[in-house]
């Protein structure tokens, strides 16, 4: 690098600080989609609504972190970081609005006035939502690229010290959160006003910033090879996930989407001529119940761990603080670590302890146990996601940026539309069980039908509810706030699905010599 040690360390920073603010980000919303004080009382959701509205914050990372990756050597970093801070400061007009339709001055809503304000409200956080989660991914979309271009030798110790920041951001708005107390439940605009505190610092930070020739860029590979490196499978995969959440947000049939997706991969697989990288593309897969194991429990974890934690007198949100802390200090020690076992083995250990870690959390009660069991989930899913990013810019460095960044955001995407919601849909069918168990008849009488990504599905209705009787309904609804917890053990799957996959990588590396970082000099 011809930048000097200084101005990297200040760069690395800036955009650690940048990847605080997308934290912040998930944190406050995660807390306002699981609290039942808050939009799930101000807008009347049930479980899977309210991680709609949360996936709707993160699937569209995915749009923004991929099409930022098609074009960001050439309009450089600079332009990518300040329209990520411009998605910022327009969620934020957004939610605000919606407050304000919500609590209008001098007036109580009721009745058909109260389900149109819900419904206007829901336009605008929805709308919100979108535009966070474009800016969010467009902060990955630069600082990925960038970490890993500065310190090139090391790819992926400096990316998992890098994505330190993500659970420092956690930490910190989540402590926030949870100090703040009543005053956020007295007014959630708090929560959004929080995001601005990251967001100004990192826009000082980089501003005026001089950014890297990207690696693929400066070893002379061409904007073709890096297109093949993700090749037309990648594309397609991609591909289905970004036109089939369009389709479900804006309506049109599923034929719109079958030919937006056929007129796109045809026009990437005549242009790169290449079906992609075999590796990449496992990779991709990986990835997809990687980010529901991460990030789809976080982001419904400190509701599922409500009951057993007020039971002990806890807020449910210092668990997700606890694990946050674990994860970031693991993570700036992770060079050594990284050495030690592989890339791959650290994955495939990560994946056991987050296995083991949820079994015990689904059904552990007292704060002892409870704290075990986290201890052993936090430190399970501590490397997931920046290894991985590792493993790719190790692996395919001829894909520059995009491949770097398409893994995360076909992770993300996934956790949106399909991991987050279906976390929900486990949540609500343990909820079914545990209430034809212990109340038979009465289920039935008290749910709803719906549908998601995967088909319909059936729900706690919380208007029905509240019309039983107060002690039944009171009796109902503690089975359902313990029922949430045992659904976790359900999300096990994912995690031992990433254990398969990675010890057939470990082996397949092995028959080849073992593992190795690619190096672009050796074929430029």
């Amino acid at each position: 690098m011809s930048s000097s040690p200084d101005k990297n360390q200040q760069l690395f920073w800036g955009c650690f600080i940048a990847l605080v603010t997308t934290s912040f980000a998930f944190i406050t919303r995660a807390f306002l989609v699981n609290d039942p004080t808050l939009w799930p009382a101000e807008l009347g959701l049930d479980t899977v609504k309210a991680q709609e509205l949360f996936g709707a914050g993160i699937w569209p990372f995915a749009i923004s972190i991929i099409l930022f990756s098609l074009v960001i050597d050439r309009i450089g970093y600079r332009a990518a970081m300040v329209f990520s801070f411009v998605c910022y400061a327009i969620y934020a007009v957004l939610a605000l609005q919606a407050y304000a339709i919500l609590h209008p001055a001098g007036a109580a809503l009721e009745g058909d006035a109260l389900a149109a304000a819900r419904a206007s409200a829901w336009n605008l956080l929805y709308a919100g939502s979108i535009v966070l989660g474009l800016g969010n991914g467009t902060v990955e979309a630069f600082i990925n690229p960038v970490v890993a271009t500065l310190f090139s030798r090391d790819k992926t110790k400096w990316l998992n010290m890098l994505h330190a920041g993500w659970p420092a951001g956690l930490v910190v708005g989540g402590m926030i959160s949870i100090l703040l107390g009543a005053n956020v439940t007295a007014d959630w605009r708090i929560l959004v006003y929080l995001i601005a505190i990251p967001a100004v610092i990192y826009m000082l930070m980089l501003f005026r910033a001089k950014f890297p020739v990207n690696e693929r860029v400066a070893a002379g590979a061409s904007y073709r090879e890096m297109l093949a490196e993700f090749g037309v499978l990648g594309a397609a995969l991609a591909g289905f996930l970004v036109f089939k959440q369009l389709g479900m947000v804006f309506g049109w049939p599923q034929a719109v989407t079958w030919t937006l997706l056929g007129v796109a991969v045809a026009a990437y697989g005549l242009y790169c001529r290449s079906l992609g990288r075999p590796l990449l593309l496992l990779l991709c897969l990986i990835m997809m119940p990687l980010a529901t194991t991460e990030l789809g429990t976080d982001g419904a974890i400190t509701g599922i761990m409500e009951e057993p934690l007020h039971a002990v007198g806890a807020n449910p949100l210092w668990v997700l603080v606890y694990t946050s802390s674990i994860m970031m200090v693991l993570r700036f020690i992770a060079g050594p670590i990284v050495h030690k076992l592989t890339p791959l083995g650290l994955l495939a250990v990560c994946a056991v302890l987050a296995s083991v870690g949820l079994l015990l959390l689904s059904s552990a009660q007292g704060i002892a146990f409870i704290f075990l069991a986290a201890t052993i989930y936090g430190v399970g899913k501590t490397f997931f996601w920046p290894t991985m990013l590792g493993v790719v810019a190790e692996q395919t460095p001829k894909g520059g940026a995009l491949t770097l960044n398409a893994i995360a955001g076909i992770g993300m995407l996934s956790v949106g539309i399909l991991g987050g919601p279906l976390i929900g849909e486990m949540q609500e069918r343990s909820i079914q069980s545990a209430i034809e168990t212990k109340s038979p008849g009465v289920y039935q009488g008290i749910s709803k039908t719906d549908s998601y990504f995967f088909g319909t599905y059936q729900a706690l209705d919380g208007t029905k509810l509240q019309a039983l009787p107060e002690n039944e309904s009171t009796e109902i609804a503690g089975i359902a706030k313990s029922a949430r917890q045992g659904s976790l053990a359900k999300v096990v799957v994912f995690p031992a699905f990433m254990l398969a996959c990675y010890i057939g990588l470990i082996l397949w590396f092995r028959s080849r010599g073992g593992y190795k970082p690619v190096s672009l000099s050796d074929s430029h």
